[in-house]
């Protein structure tokens, strides 16, 4: 039996329809609104009529042209969306008919009308601040994201509880089984955050989420740091061990694309690996242990890998060389593997539902319902 026929089975016994609509989820703590754009490299006439740069390779090497001189790109706007890990988490965790809460920046005073697919599903939404903006360059090889983000400086613990409520705030995490913490690069204050959650406010909750039926689960705390290379390695380190504090109020897992996996392993001390099954096994199990975490999940393109307390599991992905978008794939390989972790599922089958997530989602620019998942696994070849 294959890991598919594997993880299609786990996630079948699971009863997800009937398990999942009970499950409080918590998800913070950014917002953007992302306009997905073509950079021009030759127009031929008005509209889409050009060709566009297929590679970063060929984009950068028209920017490295202009050194000394001057250049102009053309960016042509073909979406706007929602944008950010946490609302793209969200909104693909919200397909699964799960009961969220969202705290973030989706607009002040109202929330911008592209997070409305949010607003009007979620159980709860809290705007802290206006959103942040990305244009996001989408290429067959990467993505480029140019982001916009002094309006996320409001998101600090006391704006929290400005907009929230001291009480309403401990209140809404002590319900959680999964509470989801995103985007420490791009949020200045969100290791005071991490902080203040240590400190102040989980030592006010039970260590467990205990159900309307009286069972106790062991609280989920996901993290995901997006990309930290423009952050130093002095900051990097220090928030990495303040996500480990989080270790001793629940089950902590950590989020990690390549890069982000590779630039954690470097500032750990432990150099480089490759990109090799065996290598991201590698990578997970050393940034989990010396971390202290529950999990560390490592997804790249083509495959991803995790590390538990019990051993390190790996599974390919359903690659597509060129998807109809790219922008929040990792996010919803998020979104899968968390919902497979809310399941008691595997970490192998975790890591299965994960992919799907994002492999439907890159092919269809929309986040998958079960169904589609369990169609997926089944019919992949």
């Amino acid at each position: 039996m294959d890991f598919k026929t594997r993880t299609l089975a786990e996630l079948r016994a699971a009863n997800p329809s009937q398990k999942l609509p009970s499950k409080q989820v918590l998800v913070g703590f950014d917002g953007f609104v992302d306009t997905i754009v073509s950079p021009v490299a030759r127009r031929a006439g008005q509209g889409d009529n050009f060709t566009a740069f297929r590679t970063i390779e060929e984009f950068g090497n028209r920017i490295l042209g202009a050194s000394g001189k001057s250049t102009n790109i053309e960016l042509y706007p073909t979406m706007e969306k929602l944008g950010g890990n946490g609302p793209i988490m969200a909104n693909a965790m919200l397909a699964h008919e799960l009961a969220l809460t969202y705290i973030g920046a989706l607009g002040a005073p109202n929330t911008h009308p592209v997070f409305s697919s949010i607003t009007e599903r979620a159980k709860e939404v809290f705007s802290l601040c206006q959103a942040g903006a990305t244009n996001a360059l989408e290429f067959t090889d990467g993505k480029l994201l140019l982001g916009q983000t002094s309006s996320l400086d409001l998101i600090t613990p006391a704006h929290i509880r400005e907009v929230i409520g001291e009480e309403k705030y401990i209140a809404t995490i002590a319900q959680s089984d999964l509470v989801a913490v995103l985007n420490w690069v791009m949020i200045s204050h969100l290791t005071e955050v991490f902080i203040d959650l240590v400190d102040n406010v989980l030592p006010k909750i039970p260590r467990k989420r205990v159900a309307a039926d009286g069972t106790e689960t062991e609280r989920i705390y996901f993290f995901d740091l997006c990309d930290p290379e423009k952050r130093s390695p002095s900051d990097l380190a220090y928030a990495l061990d303040r996500i480990g504090r989080f270790a001793a109020f629940g089950h902590v897992t950590l989020g990690l694309n390549l890069k982000e996996a590779q630039q954690v392993f470097s500032v750990l001390g432990f150099g480089t690996e490759t990109e090799s099954e065996s290598g991201l096994r590698r990578m997970a199990e050393k940034i989990r242990h010396y971390l202290g975490l529950g999990t560390v999940v490592i997804h790249p393109k083509e495959s991803a890998a995790c590390a538990t307390g019990e051993g390190s599991y790996w599974v390919p992905g359903p690659f597509v060389a060129e998807p109809f978008i790219s922008t929040g794939a990792g996010d919803h390989f998020n979104a899968g593997f968390a919902t497979g972790q809310l399941l008691g599922l595997s970490p192998e089958a975790c890591l299965g539902v994960g992919v799907c997530t994002s492999g439907h989602y890159v092919r269809t620019a929309e986040s998958p319902t079960i169904a589609n998942i369990e169609t997926l696994l089944a019919n992949w070849r």
